[in-house]
This record gives structure tokens, C-alpha cells and sequence, in this order.
């Protein structure tokens, strides 16, 4: 079965217009230089905040402007009334991408990555949560896919997408081995997998000897080759041996999306907690 991320993502929203249309939320995107793929994420960012009519504030840097003006501006959005706050990854390698993420509020820090953040997702508290990771849990408990007691084998360690992903399945009773480029022998350790969330960045790195019949497929991975978007799992061949699988694309995208919605109505919702 194929796990639809789109028709998720489109629930999220539906649910999320009632509550938000009378409260004014913003998001703010810092973006340090051009990077084409910021590019494009960011596109669709402001498509999702446009159709949710959540504000939207671009704040756009050269990528040789001095590190203290994006200071001051993550100071300026921390005090005024900007609902989320978001550090565009990556940055040019002349900054120093986690300083200047942590200078954000953990109450606007709507990708989840601040230290704070970080430490109270590792330790099962209530905070904001990295997005995808979010995702990938979300989608999970949408299709009633138990969690509790399985094997999960997380493939990456990223900071962005791998290690929350194993700490939020943890936090649901999951068995959790997360994998990575040292990893020897990773077939061993994909073909006991009863949930395989794959996020690593290489086309067809997860072939069908490598998938447990009946498991349950997360394919993060986003590759472009030739113009086509291809996945970290060969699609083709692993979904006749798998229970469930995400499609690349049309799966995990649409729910980061969802969940960065999700995550600017958490995010004044915490606000307003402080506040009062």
C-alpha cells in the first residue's frame, strides 16, 4: 500500500484553517546566498503559508553580508510578533549554521533544531519538533501502522532528519538501530526492519534483497538525476515485497510541509502560554 503523503498533507490543512484564520501567524525565513535548492523550498513554503493565509517574511542575505546584520535580524524577529522563525539550511560555509540557530527562541524555533529543542525531543518533553521527523511519525500513526514494540532501523544520522526520526520512534516504544555510512554490513541490519525510514541522499541505495517481506518503507531520500526525482529506495522492485511504502516524490515532502503548518500553530500556541 502506498503511503500518500499529499492527501495527508491536504487533511493537515483542512484542520489547521479553523483554528489559525482568526490569529494573524507569521512565518519568517532567513536565506543567507542563493542556493538553488533553498530556492525552491522556500517556493513552496510561501505556497503553503499563502493558501493557509499565514504571513509570510522573506528575509534574503548575499551570502558575503556581515554575520552581525543577521544577528540583529534573528534578535529583532525573537522580541516583535513574528509567530515562527526559520534559518534557511544551508548557509554558506563562512557561518556558523547551529550559533546562529540557536540565537533563535526555542518558542519560535519552528524547525525543532535549537540545542533546547533537540534536548527536549530526546527526552520525550513537549517542544517543536523537526519537521520531516514529525512527518515521518505522523504519517505512521495516520495509516494505524503500529509503532510500539516494532524494530525501526533509521539509515542516516543527520541531525535534520536522521537522529530525530530515532529519538521521536523511541519516544513510541519502537526498538531503534540507526544506521549510517560506517555501518557494516547493512544489509544485516535493513532486512530485520520492521519500520525502515531510509534519509541519505543516494538513488537506490535500498534494493529489494535488502527490505524484509511485509515491512513498512519510509523513503526520505530526494535525488535528482536527469531531471527526475528519484528516492533512497528502488521504488519499483521494493514495493511488491513491502506492506507499506512512501512514494519519492508525493510522501515525506508533503508532510514536512504539513508539519512546518503544524509546527507555526504550536509555536503561538506556546507563545501565548508564556505570555499569559
Amino acid at each position: 500500500m502506498v503511503l500518500d503523503g499529499k492527501a495527508l498533507r491536504d487533511k493537515t490543512f483542512a484542520n489547521l484553517k479553523d483554528k489559525i484564520k482568526t490569529l494573524n501567524l507569521s512565518l519568517a525565513i532567513i536565506q543567507i546566498g542563493d542556493d538553488e535548492a533553498s530556492n525552491v523550498y522556500i517556493k513552496q513554503k510561501k505556497k503553503m503559508c499563502e493558501e493557509l493565509s499565514i504571513i509570510f517574511k522573506h528575509h534574503k542575505f548575499a551570502a558575503d553580508v556581515n554575520e552581525t546584520k543577521v544577528i540583529q535580524l534573528i534578535s529583532e524577529l525573537n522580541q516583535d510578533d513574528t509567530t515562527g522563525i526559520l534559518l534557511q539550511l544551508p548557509v554558506p560555509p563562512k557561518f556558523n549554521a547551529s550559533f546562529l540557530q540557536n540565537l533563535i527562541i526555542p518558542e519560535k524555533d519552528i524547525d525543532g533544531l535549537t540545542e533546547l529543542s533537540v534536548g527536549k525531543l530526546v527526552c520525550g518533553n513537549q517542544g517543536l519538533m523537526p519537521c520531516t521527523a514529525k512527518g515521518v511519525v505522523e504519517m505512521l500513526k495516520a495509516y494505524a501502522i503500529p509503532i510500539t514494540g516494532k524494530h525501526a532501523v533509521v539509515v542516516g544520522r543527520s541531525n535534520l532528519v536522521g537522529k530525530p526520526t530515532a529519538s521521536l520512534l523511541l519516544n513510541e516504544n519502537a526498538t531503534v538501530t540507526v544506521c549510517h555510512r560506517y555501518t557494516e554490513n547493512l544489509k544485516a541490519f535493513t532486512s530485520k526492519a520492521d519500520i525502515l525510514v531510509v534519509a541519505v541522499g543516494k538513488k537506490h541505495l535500498i534494493t529489494a534483497d535488502m527490505v524484509k517481506k511485509g515491512a513498512v518503507i519510509i523513503d526520505v531520500g530526494i535525488n535528482k538525476v536527469d531531471g527526475k526525482l528519484y528516492g533512497d529506495v528502488d521504488y519499483e522492485k521494493v514495493k511488491t515485497k513491502c506492506q507499506y511504502i512512501t512514494p519519492v516524490p508525493g510522501g515525506v515532502g508533503p508532510m514536512t510541509i504539513a508539519m512546518l503548518a503544524q509546527n507555526i500553530y504550536e509555536a503561538y500556541l506556546l507563545q501565548k502560554k508564556t505570555s499569559d
